[in-house]
C-alpha cells in the first residue's frame, strides 16, 4: 500500500503511515465510516424504492396528459373528478381521443389466510390505445365479465398462481363480494400502498366497487392530435377547465409531480431525506474525532515540519491524504454489504430496492466530500499554531 501510495501522491505516504502505525485506530476509523455509508446507502435505496413504487403505475398507461381532482396528491392518492369533464376535454382543439381511468385499493384473502392488498385499475377496454405495450396482449380479455390482469409480482402470492398463470391457466378469487378470474399477467410490483397491481375493465371494477360510480373516475387520461405539443394543448386544457377543482399535467409532469409530493410532502420521504443527512453528518464527525486525534498525537512532528518552512498546503495534504484513505477504505465495505441488504430487502418485501452505478458513484463522492471537509476542520489548529508554542 505504501509503495502504490508513494506513486499517486509522488511523496512519502505521510498520512497513509500515521494511520496505518496504530492498526486498532485505523480499524475503528474506517469501521465507523462503513457504518455511515450503509446509513446513506440503506436511507437512499428505501427512499429510491418509495420513488419507483410511487411511479411504478404510470408504466401501464399510454397517455400524453392527465386530468385529475385538485384534491389528489399523486395517481393512485387520487380524488375523484366529473366525467363531463372528459367531454369538455374533448372539445379542446388538439385533443384526440380520452378516456377514464378508476383506481381502488381491493383486499382478498388467500387460501392459507394471508390477506393481500391489490392496487385495481379500471379502464374501457374500448380503448386500448391508453394502455401501454405491458398490458396490451392480455387486455382484449378483459371484455368478459370479472376477468382481471394480475401483477406476477405481488407479495405474498403463491408462486404455483403465478407459474400457472403464465402457463395460459387461470385463477380464480373471491374480492369484495365479487369473484375474478386472472386470465394474465403483468410485471409491475408492489410498493407502500399495496402488494401489487390489478388491471381490469371500468365494468369489472364498478361491480368490485360498487360503491363506486361511472360519472366519477379519478382521472382523464387524453392523447393528442399527431403533430400538435402537449404543453400547447395542456395550456388551451386549463383555460377551458375549472382551475378551482381541476389540475391538468403531462403525463411526465404528472409523474415528477408525485415524486415531488412523496420526497417533500409524505412524512415517508421527509424521514428517508433526514436519514441521509444523519448519516452524512454521522460520517463527518467520526472522520473529525479521528483525524483531529490524529493531528494531536502529532503535533510534534508538524511543528517540526512548520519550522523547517512547510506551509498550511502540505499540512492539508498529509490530512487530505488520511481523509482520502478513510474514504475509500470505508466505502468499500460499506457497499459490499449494502449490496447484501439490498438483495435481503428485496426478497422480504418485494419493493425495488436496487443498487444502480449512478448511487454508488455519488455516495462515493458524498463519503470523499465529507471526509475531505472533516479534514480541514482537523487542521484548523495548526493554521495558527506556533512552532515554539507547540514544542
Amino acid at each position: 500500500m505504501s509503495r502504490l501510495l508513494t506513486y499517486l501522491f509522488g511523496r512519502l505516504p505521510i498520512g497513509w503511515l500515521q494511520l496505518s502505525h496504530n492498526k486498532a485506530r485505523l480499524v475503528a476509523a474506517v469501521s465507523g465510516v462503513s457504518f455511515a455509508t450503509l446509513l446513506v446507502f440503506m436511507q437512499l435505496g428505501i427512499m429510491g424504492a418509495l420513488n419507483s413504487s410511487t411511479v411504478a403505475p404510470y408504466g401501464l398507461l399510454s397517455a400524453d396528459i392527465v386530468i385529475s381532482s385538485e384534491e389528489g396528491n399523486t395517481l393512485t392518492d387520487a380524488g375523484e373528478i366529473a366525467r363531463a369533464r372528459m367531454f369538455q376535454a374533448l372539445g379542446v382543439p388538439g385533443v384526440a381521443d380520452a378516456t377514464p381511468l378508476y383506481i381502488g385499493n381491493l383486499p382478498f384473502t388467500l387460501d392459507n389466510g394471508s390477506t393481500v392488498s391489490l392496487l385495481s385499475f379500471g379502464f374501457d377496454v374500448s380503448q386500448p390505445e391508453f394502455v401501454s405495450p405491458s398490458i396490451a396482449a392480455s387486455f382484449a380479455s378483459l371484455t368478459i365479465e370479472n376477468t382481471v390482469i394480475l401483477d406476477r409480482d405481488t407479495r405474498g402470492m403463491p408462486a404455483s398462481v403465478i407459474d400457472a398463470l403464465m402457463a395460459g391457466g387461470r385463477y380464480e378469487f373471491e374480492a369484495n363480494g365479487n369473484t375474478l378470474v386472472a386470465v394474465g399477467t403483468m410485471n409491475i410490483g408492489g410498493g407502500f400502498l399495496a402488494d401489487g397491481m390489478l388491471a381490469m375493465s371500468d365494468q369489472t371494477f364498478l361491480r368490485s366497487f360498487p360503491a363506486r360510480t361511472s360519472s366519477a373516475p379519478n382521472h382523464i387520461l387524453l392523447n393528442v392530435d399527431d403533430g400538435v405539443s402537449v404543453d400547447t394543448v395542456v395550456e388551451r386544457l386549463r383555460d377551458a377547465l375549472p382551475s378551482a377543482n381541476v389540475k391538468v399535467l403531462a403525463a411526465d409532469a404528472s409523474a415528477q409531480a408525485d415524486l415531488d409530493f412523496m420526497s417533500s410532502e409524505r412524512p415517508t420521504g421527509i424521514i428517508f431525506g433526514f436519514g441521509v443527512f444523519m448519516g452524512i453528518l454521522v460520517g463527518l464527525v467520526i472522520v473529525y474525532q479521528v483525524l483531529s486525534t490524529d493531528v494531536a498525537d502529532h503535533l510534534g512532528e508538524y511543528a517540526t515540519f512548520k519550522a523547517m518552512g512547510y506551509g498550511q498546503p502540505f499540512f492539508l495534504g498529509i490530512v487530505f491524504e488520511e481523509a482520502i484513505v478513510l474514504a475509500v477504505f470505508g466505502f468499500i465495505p460499506g457497499l459490499i454489504v449494502s449490496i447484501g441488504l439490498y438483495a435481503g430487502l428485496r426478497a422480504v418485501t418485494g419493493l425495488p430496492v436496487e443498487m444502480d452505478a449512478s448511487r454508488a458513484i455519488l455516495v462515493f463522492l458524498g463519503t470523499l466530500t465529507a471526509c475531505t471537509i472533516s479534514g480541514a476542520i482537523a487542521t484548523r489548529r495548526l493554521a495558527a499554531a506556533d512552532p515554539a508554542d507547540l514544542f
